[in-house]
């Protein structure tokens, strides 16, 4: 039987705070239990709950709205992630949600190295709320979920301030990584690849308050994209460096690879210096040129013929602790190709995983100590128009199953050196371990943010 397309109640509201500040208020309000909020460009915007739920693992993709449609694993997962958004019955949706790393191999069709562990999730909330400047536009499934938004938005919060706990990020795992930075130069070495991506885990041995982090962490980064999230039973917060892929409704499609660090210390000259460094340094040059020119073979396979283009080369960007080298990729989708084509071919980004790419997702898996999940993954929105805008998740704490920890890797070249690509780690690291703010701060519970961030 058909069904009428859901409609949202909609309205508009000025604001007084911040729009950072407003959009954390969202979170902090317990409107919903789970949720996502994500930068992007200035604009804030809060899902929460869901209308409709899509899912993939590697039994199948499904939705829910609220009957659910099962699909089988058929060895094309994200063709039916798109078919099962384009079912979906809510006028002018757009979905919010996350990829796991490990969605590279499925998306590949092979599920031989992939356990039960959910791939994709991805909601049209019940409730989304956009935040720029000082308005706020508001949409919720029924009218008292809206009212009860516009008076989350507008509560007076209590005056008090967070104090981040830092953790200790240069010793956990650091042997293992060293060991792995030679392996990795053998493999190099041996021609089976030209660049890895390998990280380690640093565990986080305290309850973590994950907006007040956000909110410290906001302040003091400079990201591509920023993002809270808790849904289907994966927490993070993160500070992303750069996209994985941003492709517009009319058909343009961005890559931007980032690759080449040196730390960003405050001190002016300092930070000069090792930036004349980063732009002069072989090894980082090197590991820049590869990342560049496999995102132009990547987009290329789903691109206009002669539209892709390296719109900005090795410039640098600085984000929060580090400084890296920077270039824009940009094209045009070819006749017959969607947003989930452009998405399938740069995923996972090159900067999170190496050259060639397939053989360095098995290098990562034969080397690092457990699955990857969020860490290299995307956090992303889908828009009905056919938008699609999908941040690299680095930069991040995560929180699953009652553990909290921290990932951070380096991209290795025939050039790499352990301490160096460790050290490497350890300036990454600081984008977020320095601003983890503890749950037991009796200060933390109800922060009201300064001003924010850049």
């Amino acid at each position: 039987m058909h069904t009428s397309p859901r409609h949202y109640f909609e309205t508009r509201l000025r604001l007084a705070s911040d729009p950072m500040t407003a959009a954390a208020r969202l979170v902090s309000s317990g409107l919903h239990e789970e949720h996502v909020l994500y930068e992007n460009a200035g604009t804030w915007s809060y899902a929460g709950g869901a209308l409709a739920e899509v899912t993939l693992d590697r039994h199948g993709a499904r939705l829910r709205q609220p009957e659910a449609v099962t699909l089988p694993w058929d060895g094309d997962p994200l063709r039916q992630v798109r078919d099962l958004l384009d079912s979906v019955r809510v006028e002018g949706w757009r979905a919010y949600g996350w990829a796991a790393f490990e969605l590279s191999h499925a998306s590949a069709g092979d599920i031989a190295h992939i356990g039960d562990e959910r791939l994709l999730h991805l909601v049209v909330p019940r409730t989304e709320v956009r935040i720029e400047g000082g308005l706020a536009w508001l949409r919720a499934a029924d009218q008292a979920t809206l009212v009860a938004a516009m008076e989350a938005l507008t509560a007076e919060p209590a005056e008090s301030w967070s104090v981040p706990k830092p953790v200790d990020v240069r010793h956990a795992g650091a042997d293992e990584y060293r060991r792995a930075v030679a392996t990795a130069r053998e493999m190099i070495d041996a021609g089976r690849l030209e660049k890895v991506i390998f990280s380690r885990v640093v565990p986080i041995d305290y309850e973590v308050d994950f907006v007040a982090t956000y909110l410290a962490g906001r302040r003091a980064n400079s990201p591509a994209r920023s993002f809270l999230l808790d849904l289907g039973g994966v927490e993070a917060v993160g500070f992303s460096p750069e996209i994985v892929v941003r492709i517009e409704a009319d058909g343009r499609v961005i890559s931007q690879p980032l690759a080449g660090t040196r730390a960003l210390t405050g001190d002016r000259a300092d930070d000069e210096r090792l930036r004349a460094e980063l732009l002069a340094d072989p090894k980082e040059i090197h590991e820049h040129a590869i990342s560049v020119k496999i995102a132009c073979d990547e987009l290329r396979g789903v691109c206009a013929q002669g539209s892709v283009n390296v719109e900005e080369f090795m410039e640098v960007r600085e984000r929060g602790s580090v400084q890296h080298l920077a270039s824009r990729v940009g094209g045009r989708l070819a006749a017959g190709r969607g947003p989930w084509d452009a998405f399938r071919a740069v995923f996972p980004a090159v900067t999170a995983s190496g050259v060639p790419k397939r053989a360095a997702l098995e290098s990562i898996r034969d080397v690092e100590s457990e699955r990857r999940g969020l860490y290299g993954g995307a956090v992303l929105t889908v828009d009905q128009d056919g938008a699609l805008d999908a941040a690299l998740v680095l930069r991040s704490a995560y929180r699953q199953r009652g553990r909290s920890w921290l990932r951070a890797g380096a991209g290795l070249v025939s050039g790499s050196l352990p301490e160096r690509e460790l050290e490497e780690t350890c300036e990454k690291l600081g984008s977020i371990g320095r601003f983890l703010v503890p749950a037991s701060d009796p200060v933390a519970a109800a922060t009201t943010p300064g001003p924010a961030g850049p």
